[in-house]
């Protein structure tokens, strides 16, 4: 091994590193994103749906990029795509088939299904007046007797 080859694999070395370093960054980067989302600023500032679509994309981004330079894939043979095509296919079908039932579940919702969920809508909330104990004690009351 010459002193030439081993200065290139000591330079290729070097850039891999720099690139996984990158690749980190971004990742804090992405999940920094991700936990403002949580702060009551941006609750208020941004509506929930955009909030879900930014996490959304955080979330698949984050894991591209996981997988692509953690996993070595972006380094594999071009017939990775023929075994991954028919996942991401699968994949986006599912999240457009199940996206709306997750969004507009409550749009449509009795008012027995409104008793019984596990929280009430915040404008229910506030016309009501009342607080989680009290919507205790009207659940309760409610529910068919025994």
């Amino acid at each position: 091994m010459s002193a030439t080859d081993n200065s290139h694999d000591h330079h290729e070395e070097h850039s891999h590193t720099q690139l996984f370093l990158m690749v980190f960054l971004a990742l804090c980067a992405l999940t920094t994103v991700s936990f403002l989302t949580y702060f009551d600023w941006w609750r208020e500032s941004v509506p929930q749906k955009v909030s879900w679509l930014v996490m959304m994309a955080v979330s698949c981004t984050k894991a591209m990029l996981v997988i692509m330079f953690f996993m070595h894939l972006k380094w594999e043979a071009n017939w990775k795509w023929v075994l991954t095509a028919p996942v991401i296919f699968m994949s986006a079908l599912l999240v457009f088939a199940l996206v709306p039932d997750v969004f507009y579940r409550m749009s449509h919702a009795s008012h027995d299904r409104m008793i019984y969920a596990a929280e009430r809508p915040a404008e229910e909330a506030h016309a009501d007046g009342h607080d989680e104990a009290g919507h205790e004690e009207e659940a309760e009351a409610a529910r068919p007797a025994a």
